[in-house]
């Protein structure tokens, strides 16, 4: 039973992702002094939305607002979701060189979409994979694609990383995840910093980060007379996770950022900051926060997570009917059969709300199934 929550729990974002157990289930080939592997998966989603539909992964904004007209009911299945990777390994001037490309079928139309593609060496990681803004502790498997909101950002970007120990820096493009301001001219002229801390040694695991960026919009060119502002953007975030029994361990974290944008989960308005009439710019602040559970019973967990998230939009009149918050909360159970830990199903019960800046709501719930083979 501890086995399969284990490797339940191995999944590192809200959508059940065991491309990172992968490392366990791996197919190896050696190669002369390389090690080669391949590891992924095939998952087929069975999906009924009680109201409207929303989408193959949850669309925060897709509820229908209360007083809305529009049909309730709707099935799908799909397997975008399934996965594959390849890895390698080779003794270099003696430290490891280590690299990663992994992709899914997330892309437009169904077409295989690159997740991840980086090396690391002497500690040292270049190319694209998680922002290491993201500590993966407060993550509670879900099946879910989506995920919970509020948390530091389970995103992936390009990025050059120098890790020791448990603290990492990295330098991170600013114009991927993270978002650009809301203004005619928007411009990036620095990376994006991010820092992070994590303890996963114990019952009591935790991670902190932060982020620092540099805001502008400039529209020489665009405009007469031209305007031009920066602004520095940044963000906090705070992950835990205890391990009460062998069977019960709690989750959960708070992000908090003024100009964060992308980097506090699921933010409802993705861009960091926006220009004024006045030309200047404004930051945009955002709060959020996420609880999960996790509890071993018979041959798998259930796992429950709640999580909200608001913007300060009110400031500006281009977001008057914009949404400000979301709120979402799950219930499941995952399991796999006996002495098969590379099958993994999975039932889940999911409600979304969101809440616009003029203080409309609307909600939408589904059920959601899964069938996963992990190779």
């Amino acid at each position: 039973m501890h086995n399969n929550l284990k490797q339940i729990s191995i999944s590192s974002i809200g959508a059940m992702a065991l491309a990172v157990s992968g490392a366990s289930l791996a197919y190896e080939l050696e190669l002369g002094d390389t090690t080669a592997s391949i590891y992924g998966y095939a998952k087929l989603d069975v999906i009924y939305d009680f109201d409207n539909e929303l989408g193959d992964t949850v669309d925060r904004s897709a509820p229908r607002l209360d007083g809305e007209e529009g049909s309730n009911g709707h099935f799908s299945m799909h397997a975008r979701e399934s996965r594959i990777g390849f890895g390698t390994s080779t003794p270099v001037a003696g430290s490891n060189l280590e690299t990663t490309i992994e992709g899914d079928f997330y892309g437009d139309g169904s077409a295989f979409r690159l997740r991840h593609a980086y090396g690391e060496w002497n500690s040292l990681l270049a190319g694209q994979t998680w922002t290491n803004f993201a500590g993966f502790v407060s993550s509670t498997p879900l099946i879910s694609f989506t995920g919970p909101t509020g948390r530091p950002a389970v995103e992936r970007q390009t990025q050059i990383r120098y890790t020791s120990g448990d603290f990492s820096v990295s330098l991170e493009n600013p114009a991927d995840q993270g978002g650009q301001v809301s203004a005619p001219g928007a411009k990036s002229q620095l990376p994006d910093v991010t820092l992070r801390y994590t303890e996963t040694e114990g019952a009591f695991r935790y991670s902190v980060s932060g982020v620092a960026r540099h805001l502008e919009f400039d529209t020489a060119g665009l405009e007469t007379p031209a305007s031009q502002d920066s602004a520095l953007g940044w963000g906090l975030g705070v992950e835990a996770a205890l391990q009460v029994s062998d069977a019960l361990t709690l989750r959960g974290a708070l992000t908090h950022g003024d100009g964060i944008g992308g980097y506090n989960q699921g933010n409802p308005q993705i861009a960091p900051a926006f220009a004024t009439d006045d030309g200047e710019l404004e930051t945009i602040e955002a709060t959020g926060g996420t609880l999960g559970a996790s509890l071993a019973v018979g041959p798998g967990a259930f796992n429950v997570a709640y999580s909200r998230i608001t913007a300060d939009l009110d400031e500006n009149p281009a977001f008057a009917t914009g949404d400000k918050a979301y709120e979402a909360a799950w219930i499941n159970y995952l399991w796999s059969p006996e002495q098969s830990e590379r099958i993994t199903y999975g039932i889940e019960a999911n409600w979304n709300k969101r809440e616009t800046v003029n203080n409309r709501e609307g909600d939408a719930s589904r059920v959601q199934a899964m069938v996963m083979y992990s190779f």
